[in-house]
């Protein structure tokens, strides 16, 4: 199996997950900005991987298969951290989560059944709102002045969220519904 470029960042993004863990988890002098440093050079590789694979035509099954995984895993991480760290409610992050698992197996479902699901522009506000609020609590470990900005960003995560996983989920109700007919209950 040959690596293009593109996949390449993905892996790359993959292999920075441990990473951005160990230096948020790590007390050291700096930590903040070395964990956004990598989270953010993260973020930066989704943007160019899906970018440059619709430029070169490199677009292949493992990016397609790799990208929302690398994008799950980064976020996770973060967040995940910044609840060790008392930043972010766990609550909110298992929203945030919990909605990418749902969406991701609503995902799996329509391709059993020949459907695509693409990612809408809600989907996109969602991540940005995310990669917003992780790195502004990121600040906030040594910086307090970022914790009430970055707490707003993550109630808007988690109101994206929501409402993103809402759209996808009428999204694949609409699909459904007009492939097998509308959803009417047998009669007696």
């Amino acid at each position: 199996m040959h690596i293009n470029l593109p996949n390449g960042l993905t892996l790359l993004r993959i292999f920075l997950v441990p990473f951005l863990l160990v230096v948020l988890l790590t007390k050291f002098e700096g930590r903040e900005t070395v964990g956004l440093l990598i989270f953010l050079f993260a973020t930066a590789t989704d943007f160019f991987d899906g970018w440059l694979a619709r430029r070169r035509g490199e677009i292949t099954t493992l990016g397609t298969l790799l990208d929302p995984i690398a994008d799950k895993l980064l976020i996770s991480a973060a967040f995940v951290s910044l609840v060790e760290l008392q930043l972010a409610p766990a609550w909110m992050v298992v929203v945030i989560l919990g909605r990418e698992f749902a969406v991701s197996g609503l995902r799996s479902i329509a391709s059993a059944q020949g459907l695509v699901i693409a990612a809408s522009g809600w989907g996109k506000a969602k991540m940005f709102t995310e990669i917003v609020a992780a790195s502004l609590l990121i600040l906030a470990i040594r910086h307090e002045i970022f914790l009430l900005p970055g707490k707003a960003a993550l109630w808007l995560a988690v109101t994206m969220a929501i409402v993103s996983g809402l759209y996808y989920f009428a999204m694949f109700l609409r699909r459904i519904v007009s492939i097998s007919g509308p959803l009417v209950p047998p009669q007696a």
